[in-house]
């Protein structure tokens, strides 16, 4: 097993001791391969909860992993989006002014600020951007407080509709683990950090739900 497979391994068992708390398709689109990202979203949601993580899927999560590092030496992260139960290596395409643009073979892309996500771009409901620069902060420190989020969206007409949270930020119930919880448009939401292993929980939106991170080469 590589340094890198074994340090995203880690950072998974880290999560599943703490007790903290779906690739790259639209819902629907019908891949539903087992990842390291689902054991890791199981274990943020059921740690938040108080309950006992689920155990990982029976397939070995590590193999898609392996290969990517293989393949490709640059940065890379693994991406399950939840709703529509998918995983795939995103590989870094871009890099501008702290941004990282991350883009699977088909130009499906999760763009990030740090271990922040910042935007998506063709999934269908894209996040055109994400400003939580209070939050993050916040996070990094490993300090309780308040911040705005705004995440803007694109309606049907092509114009940019933002939306506004209010967030709490503090500390989950295990160590490391930081959680943001907001609410706005009668809308709530909560992501879930572990910056130090590189694993996050993280709310795109209402079409597209949560996506689970997880940095497999910086």
């Amino acid at each position: 097993m590589s340094r890198h497979i074994r340090q995203a391994a880690a950072a998974l068992v880290l999560l599943a001791v703490a007790g903290c708390s779906g690739g790259m398709s639209a819902p629907g689109s019908g891949d539903t391969s087992p990842s390291i990202l689902r054991a890791g979203s199981s274990v943020l949601r059921d740690g938040l909860a108080g309950r006992k993580a689920a155990p990982a899927p029976a397939a070995d999560p590590q193999d898609m992993a392996a290969r990517a590092l293989a393949a490709n030496p640059g940065p890379l992260i693994l991406v399950g989006m939840e709703s529509a139960g998918t995983t795939q290596v995103l590989a870094m395409v871009g890099e501008n002014g702290g941004m990282r643009t991350y883009m699977t073979p088909s130009e499906q892309a999760l763009i990030l600020r740090g271990f922040m996500l910042s935007g998506t771009r063709g999934l269908g409901h894209d996040l055109s951007v994400a400003e939580a620069d209070g939050a993050a902060a916040l996070i990094a420190a490993g300090r309780s407080g308040t911040a705005r989020r705004v995440m803007r969206y694109y309606t049907g007409d092509g114009l940019e509709r933002p939306l506004q949270f209010d967030c709490r930020i503090g500390p989950g119930p295990n160590a490391g683990v930081m959680v943001e919880d907001c609410t706005g448009h009668g809308i709530g939401f909560q992501n879930s950090y572990l910056p130090s292993a590189g694993v996050s929980r993280q709310w795109i939106g209402p079409g597209l739900g949560y996506a689970t991170i997880q940095v497999l080469r910086n």
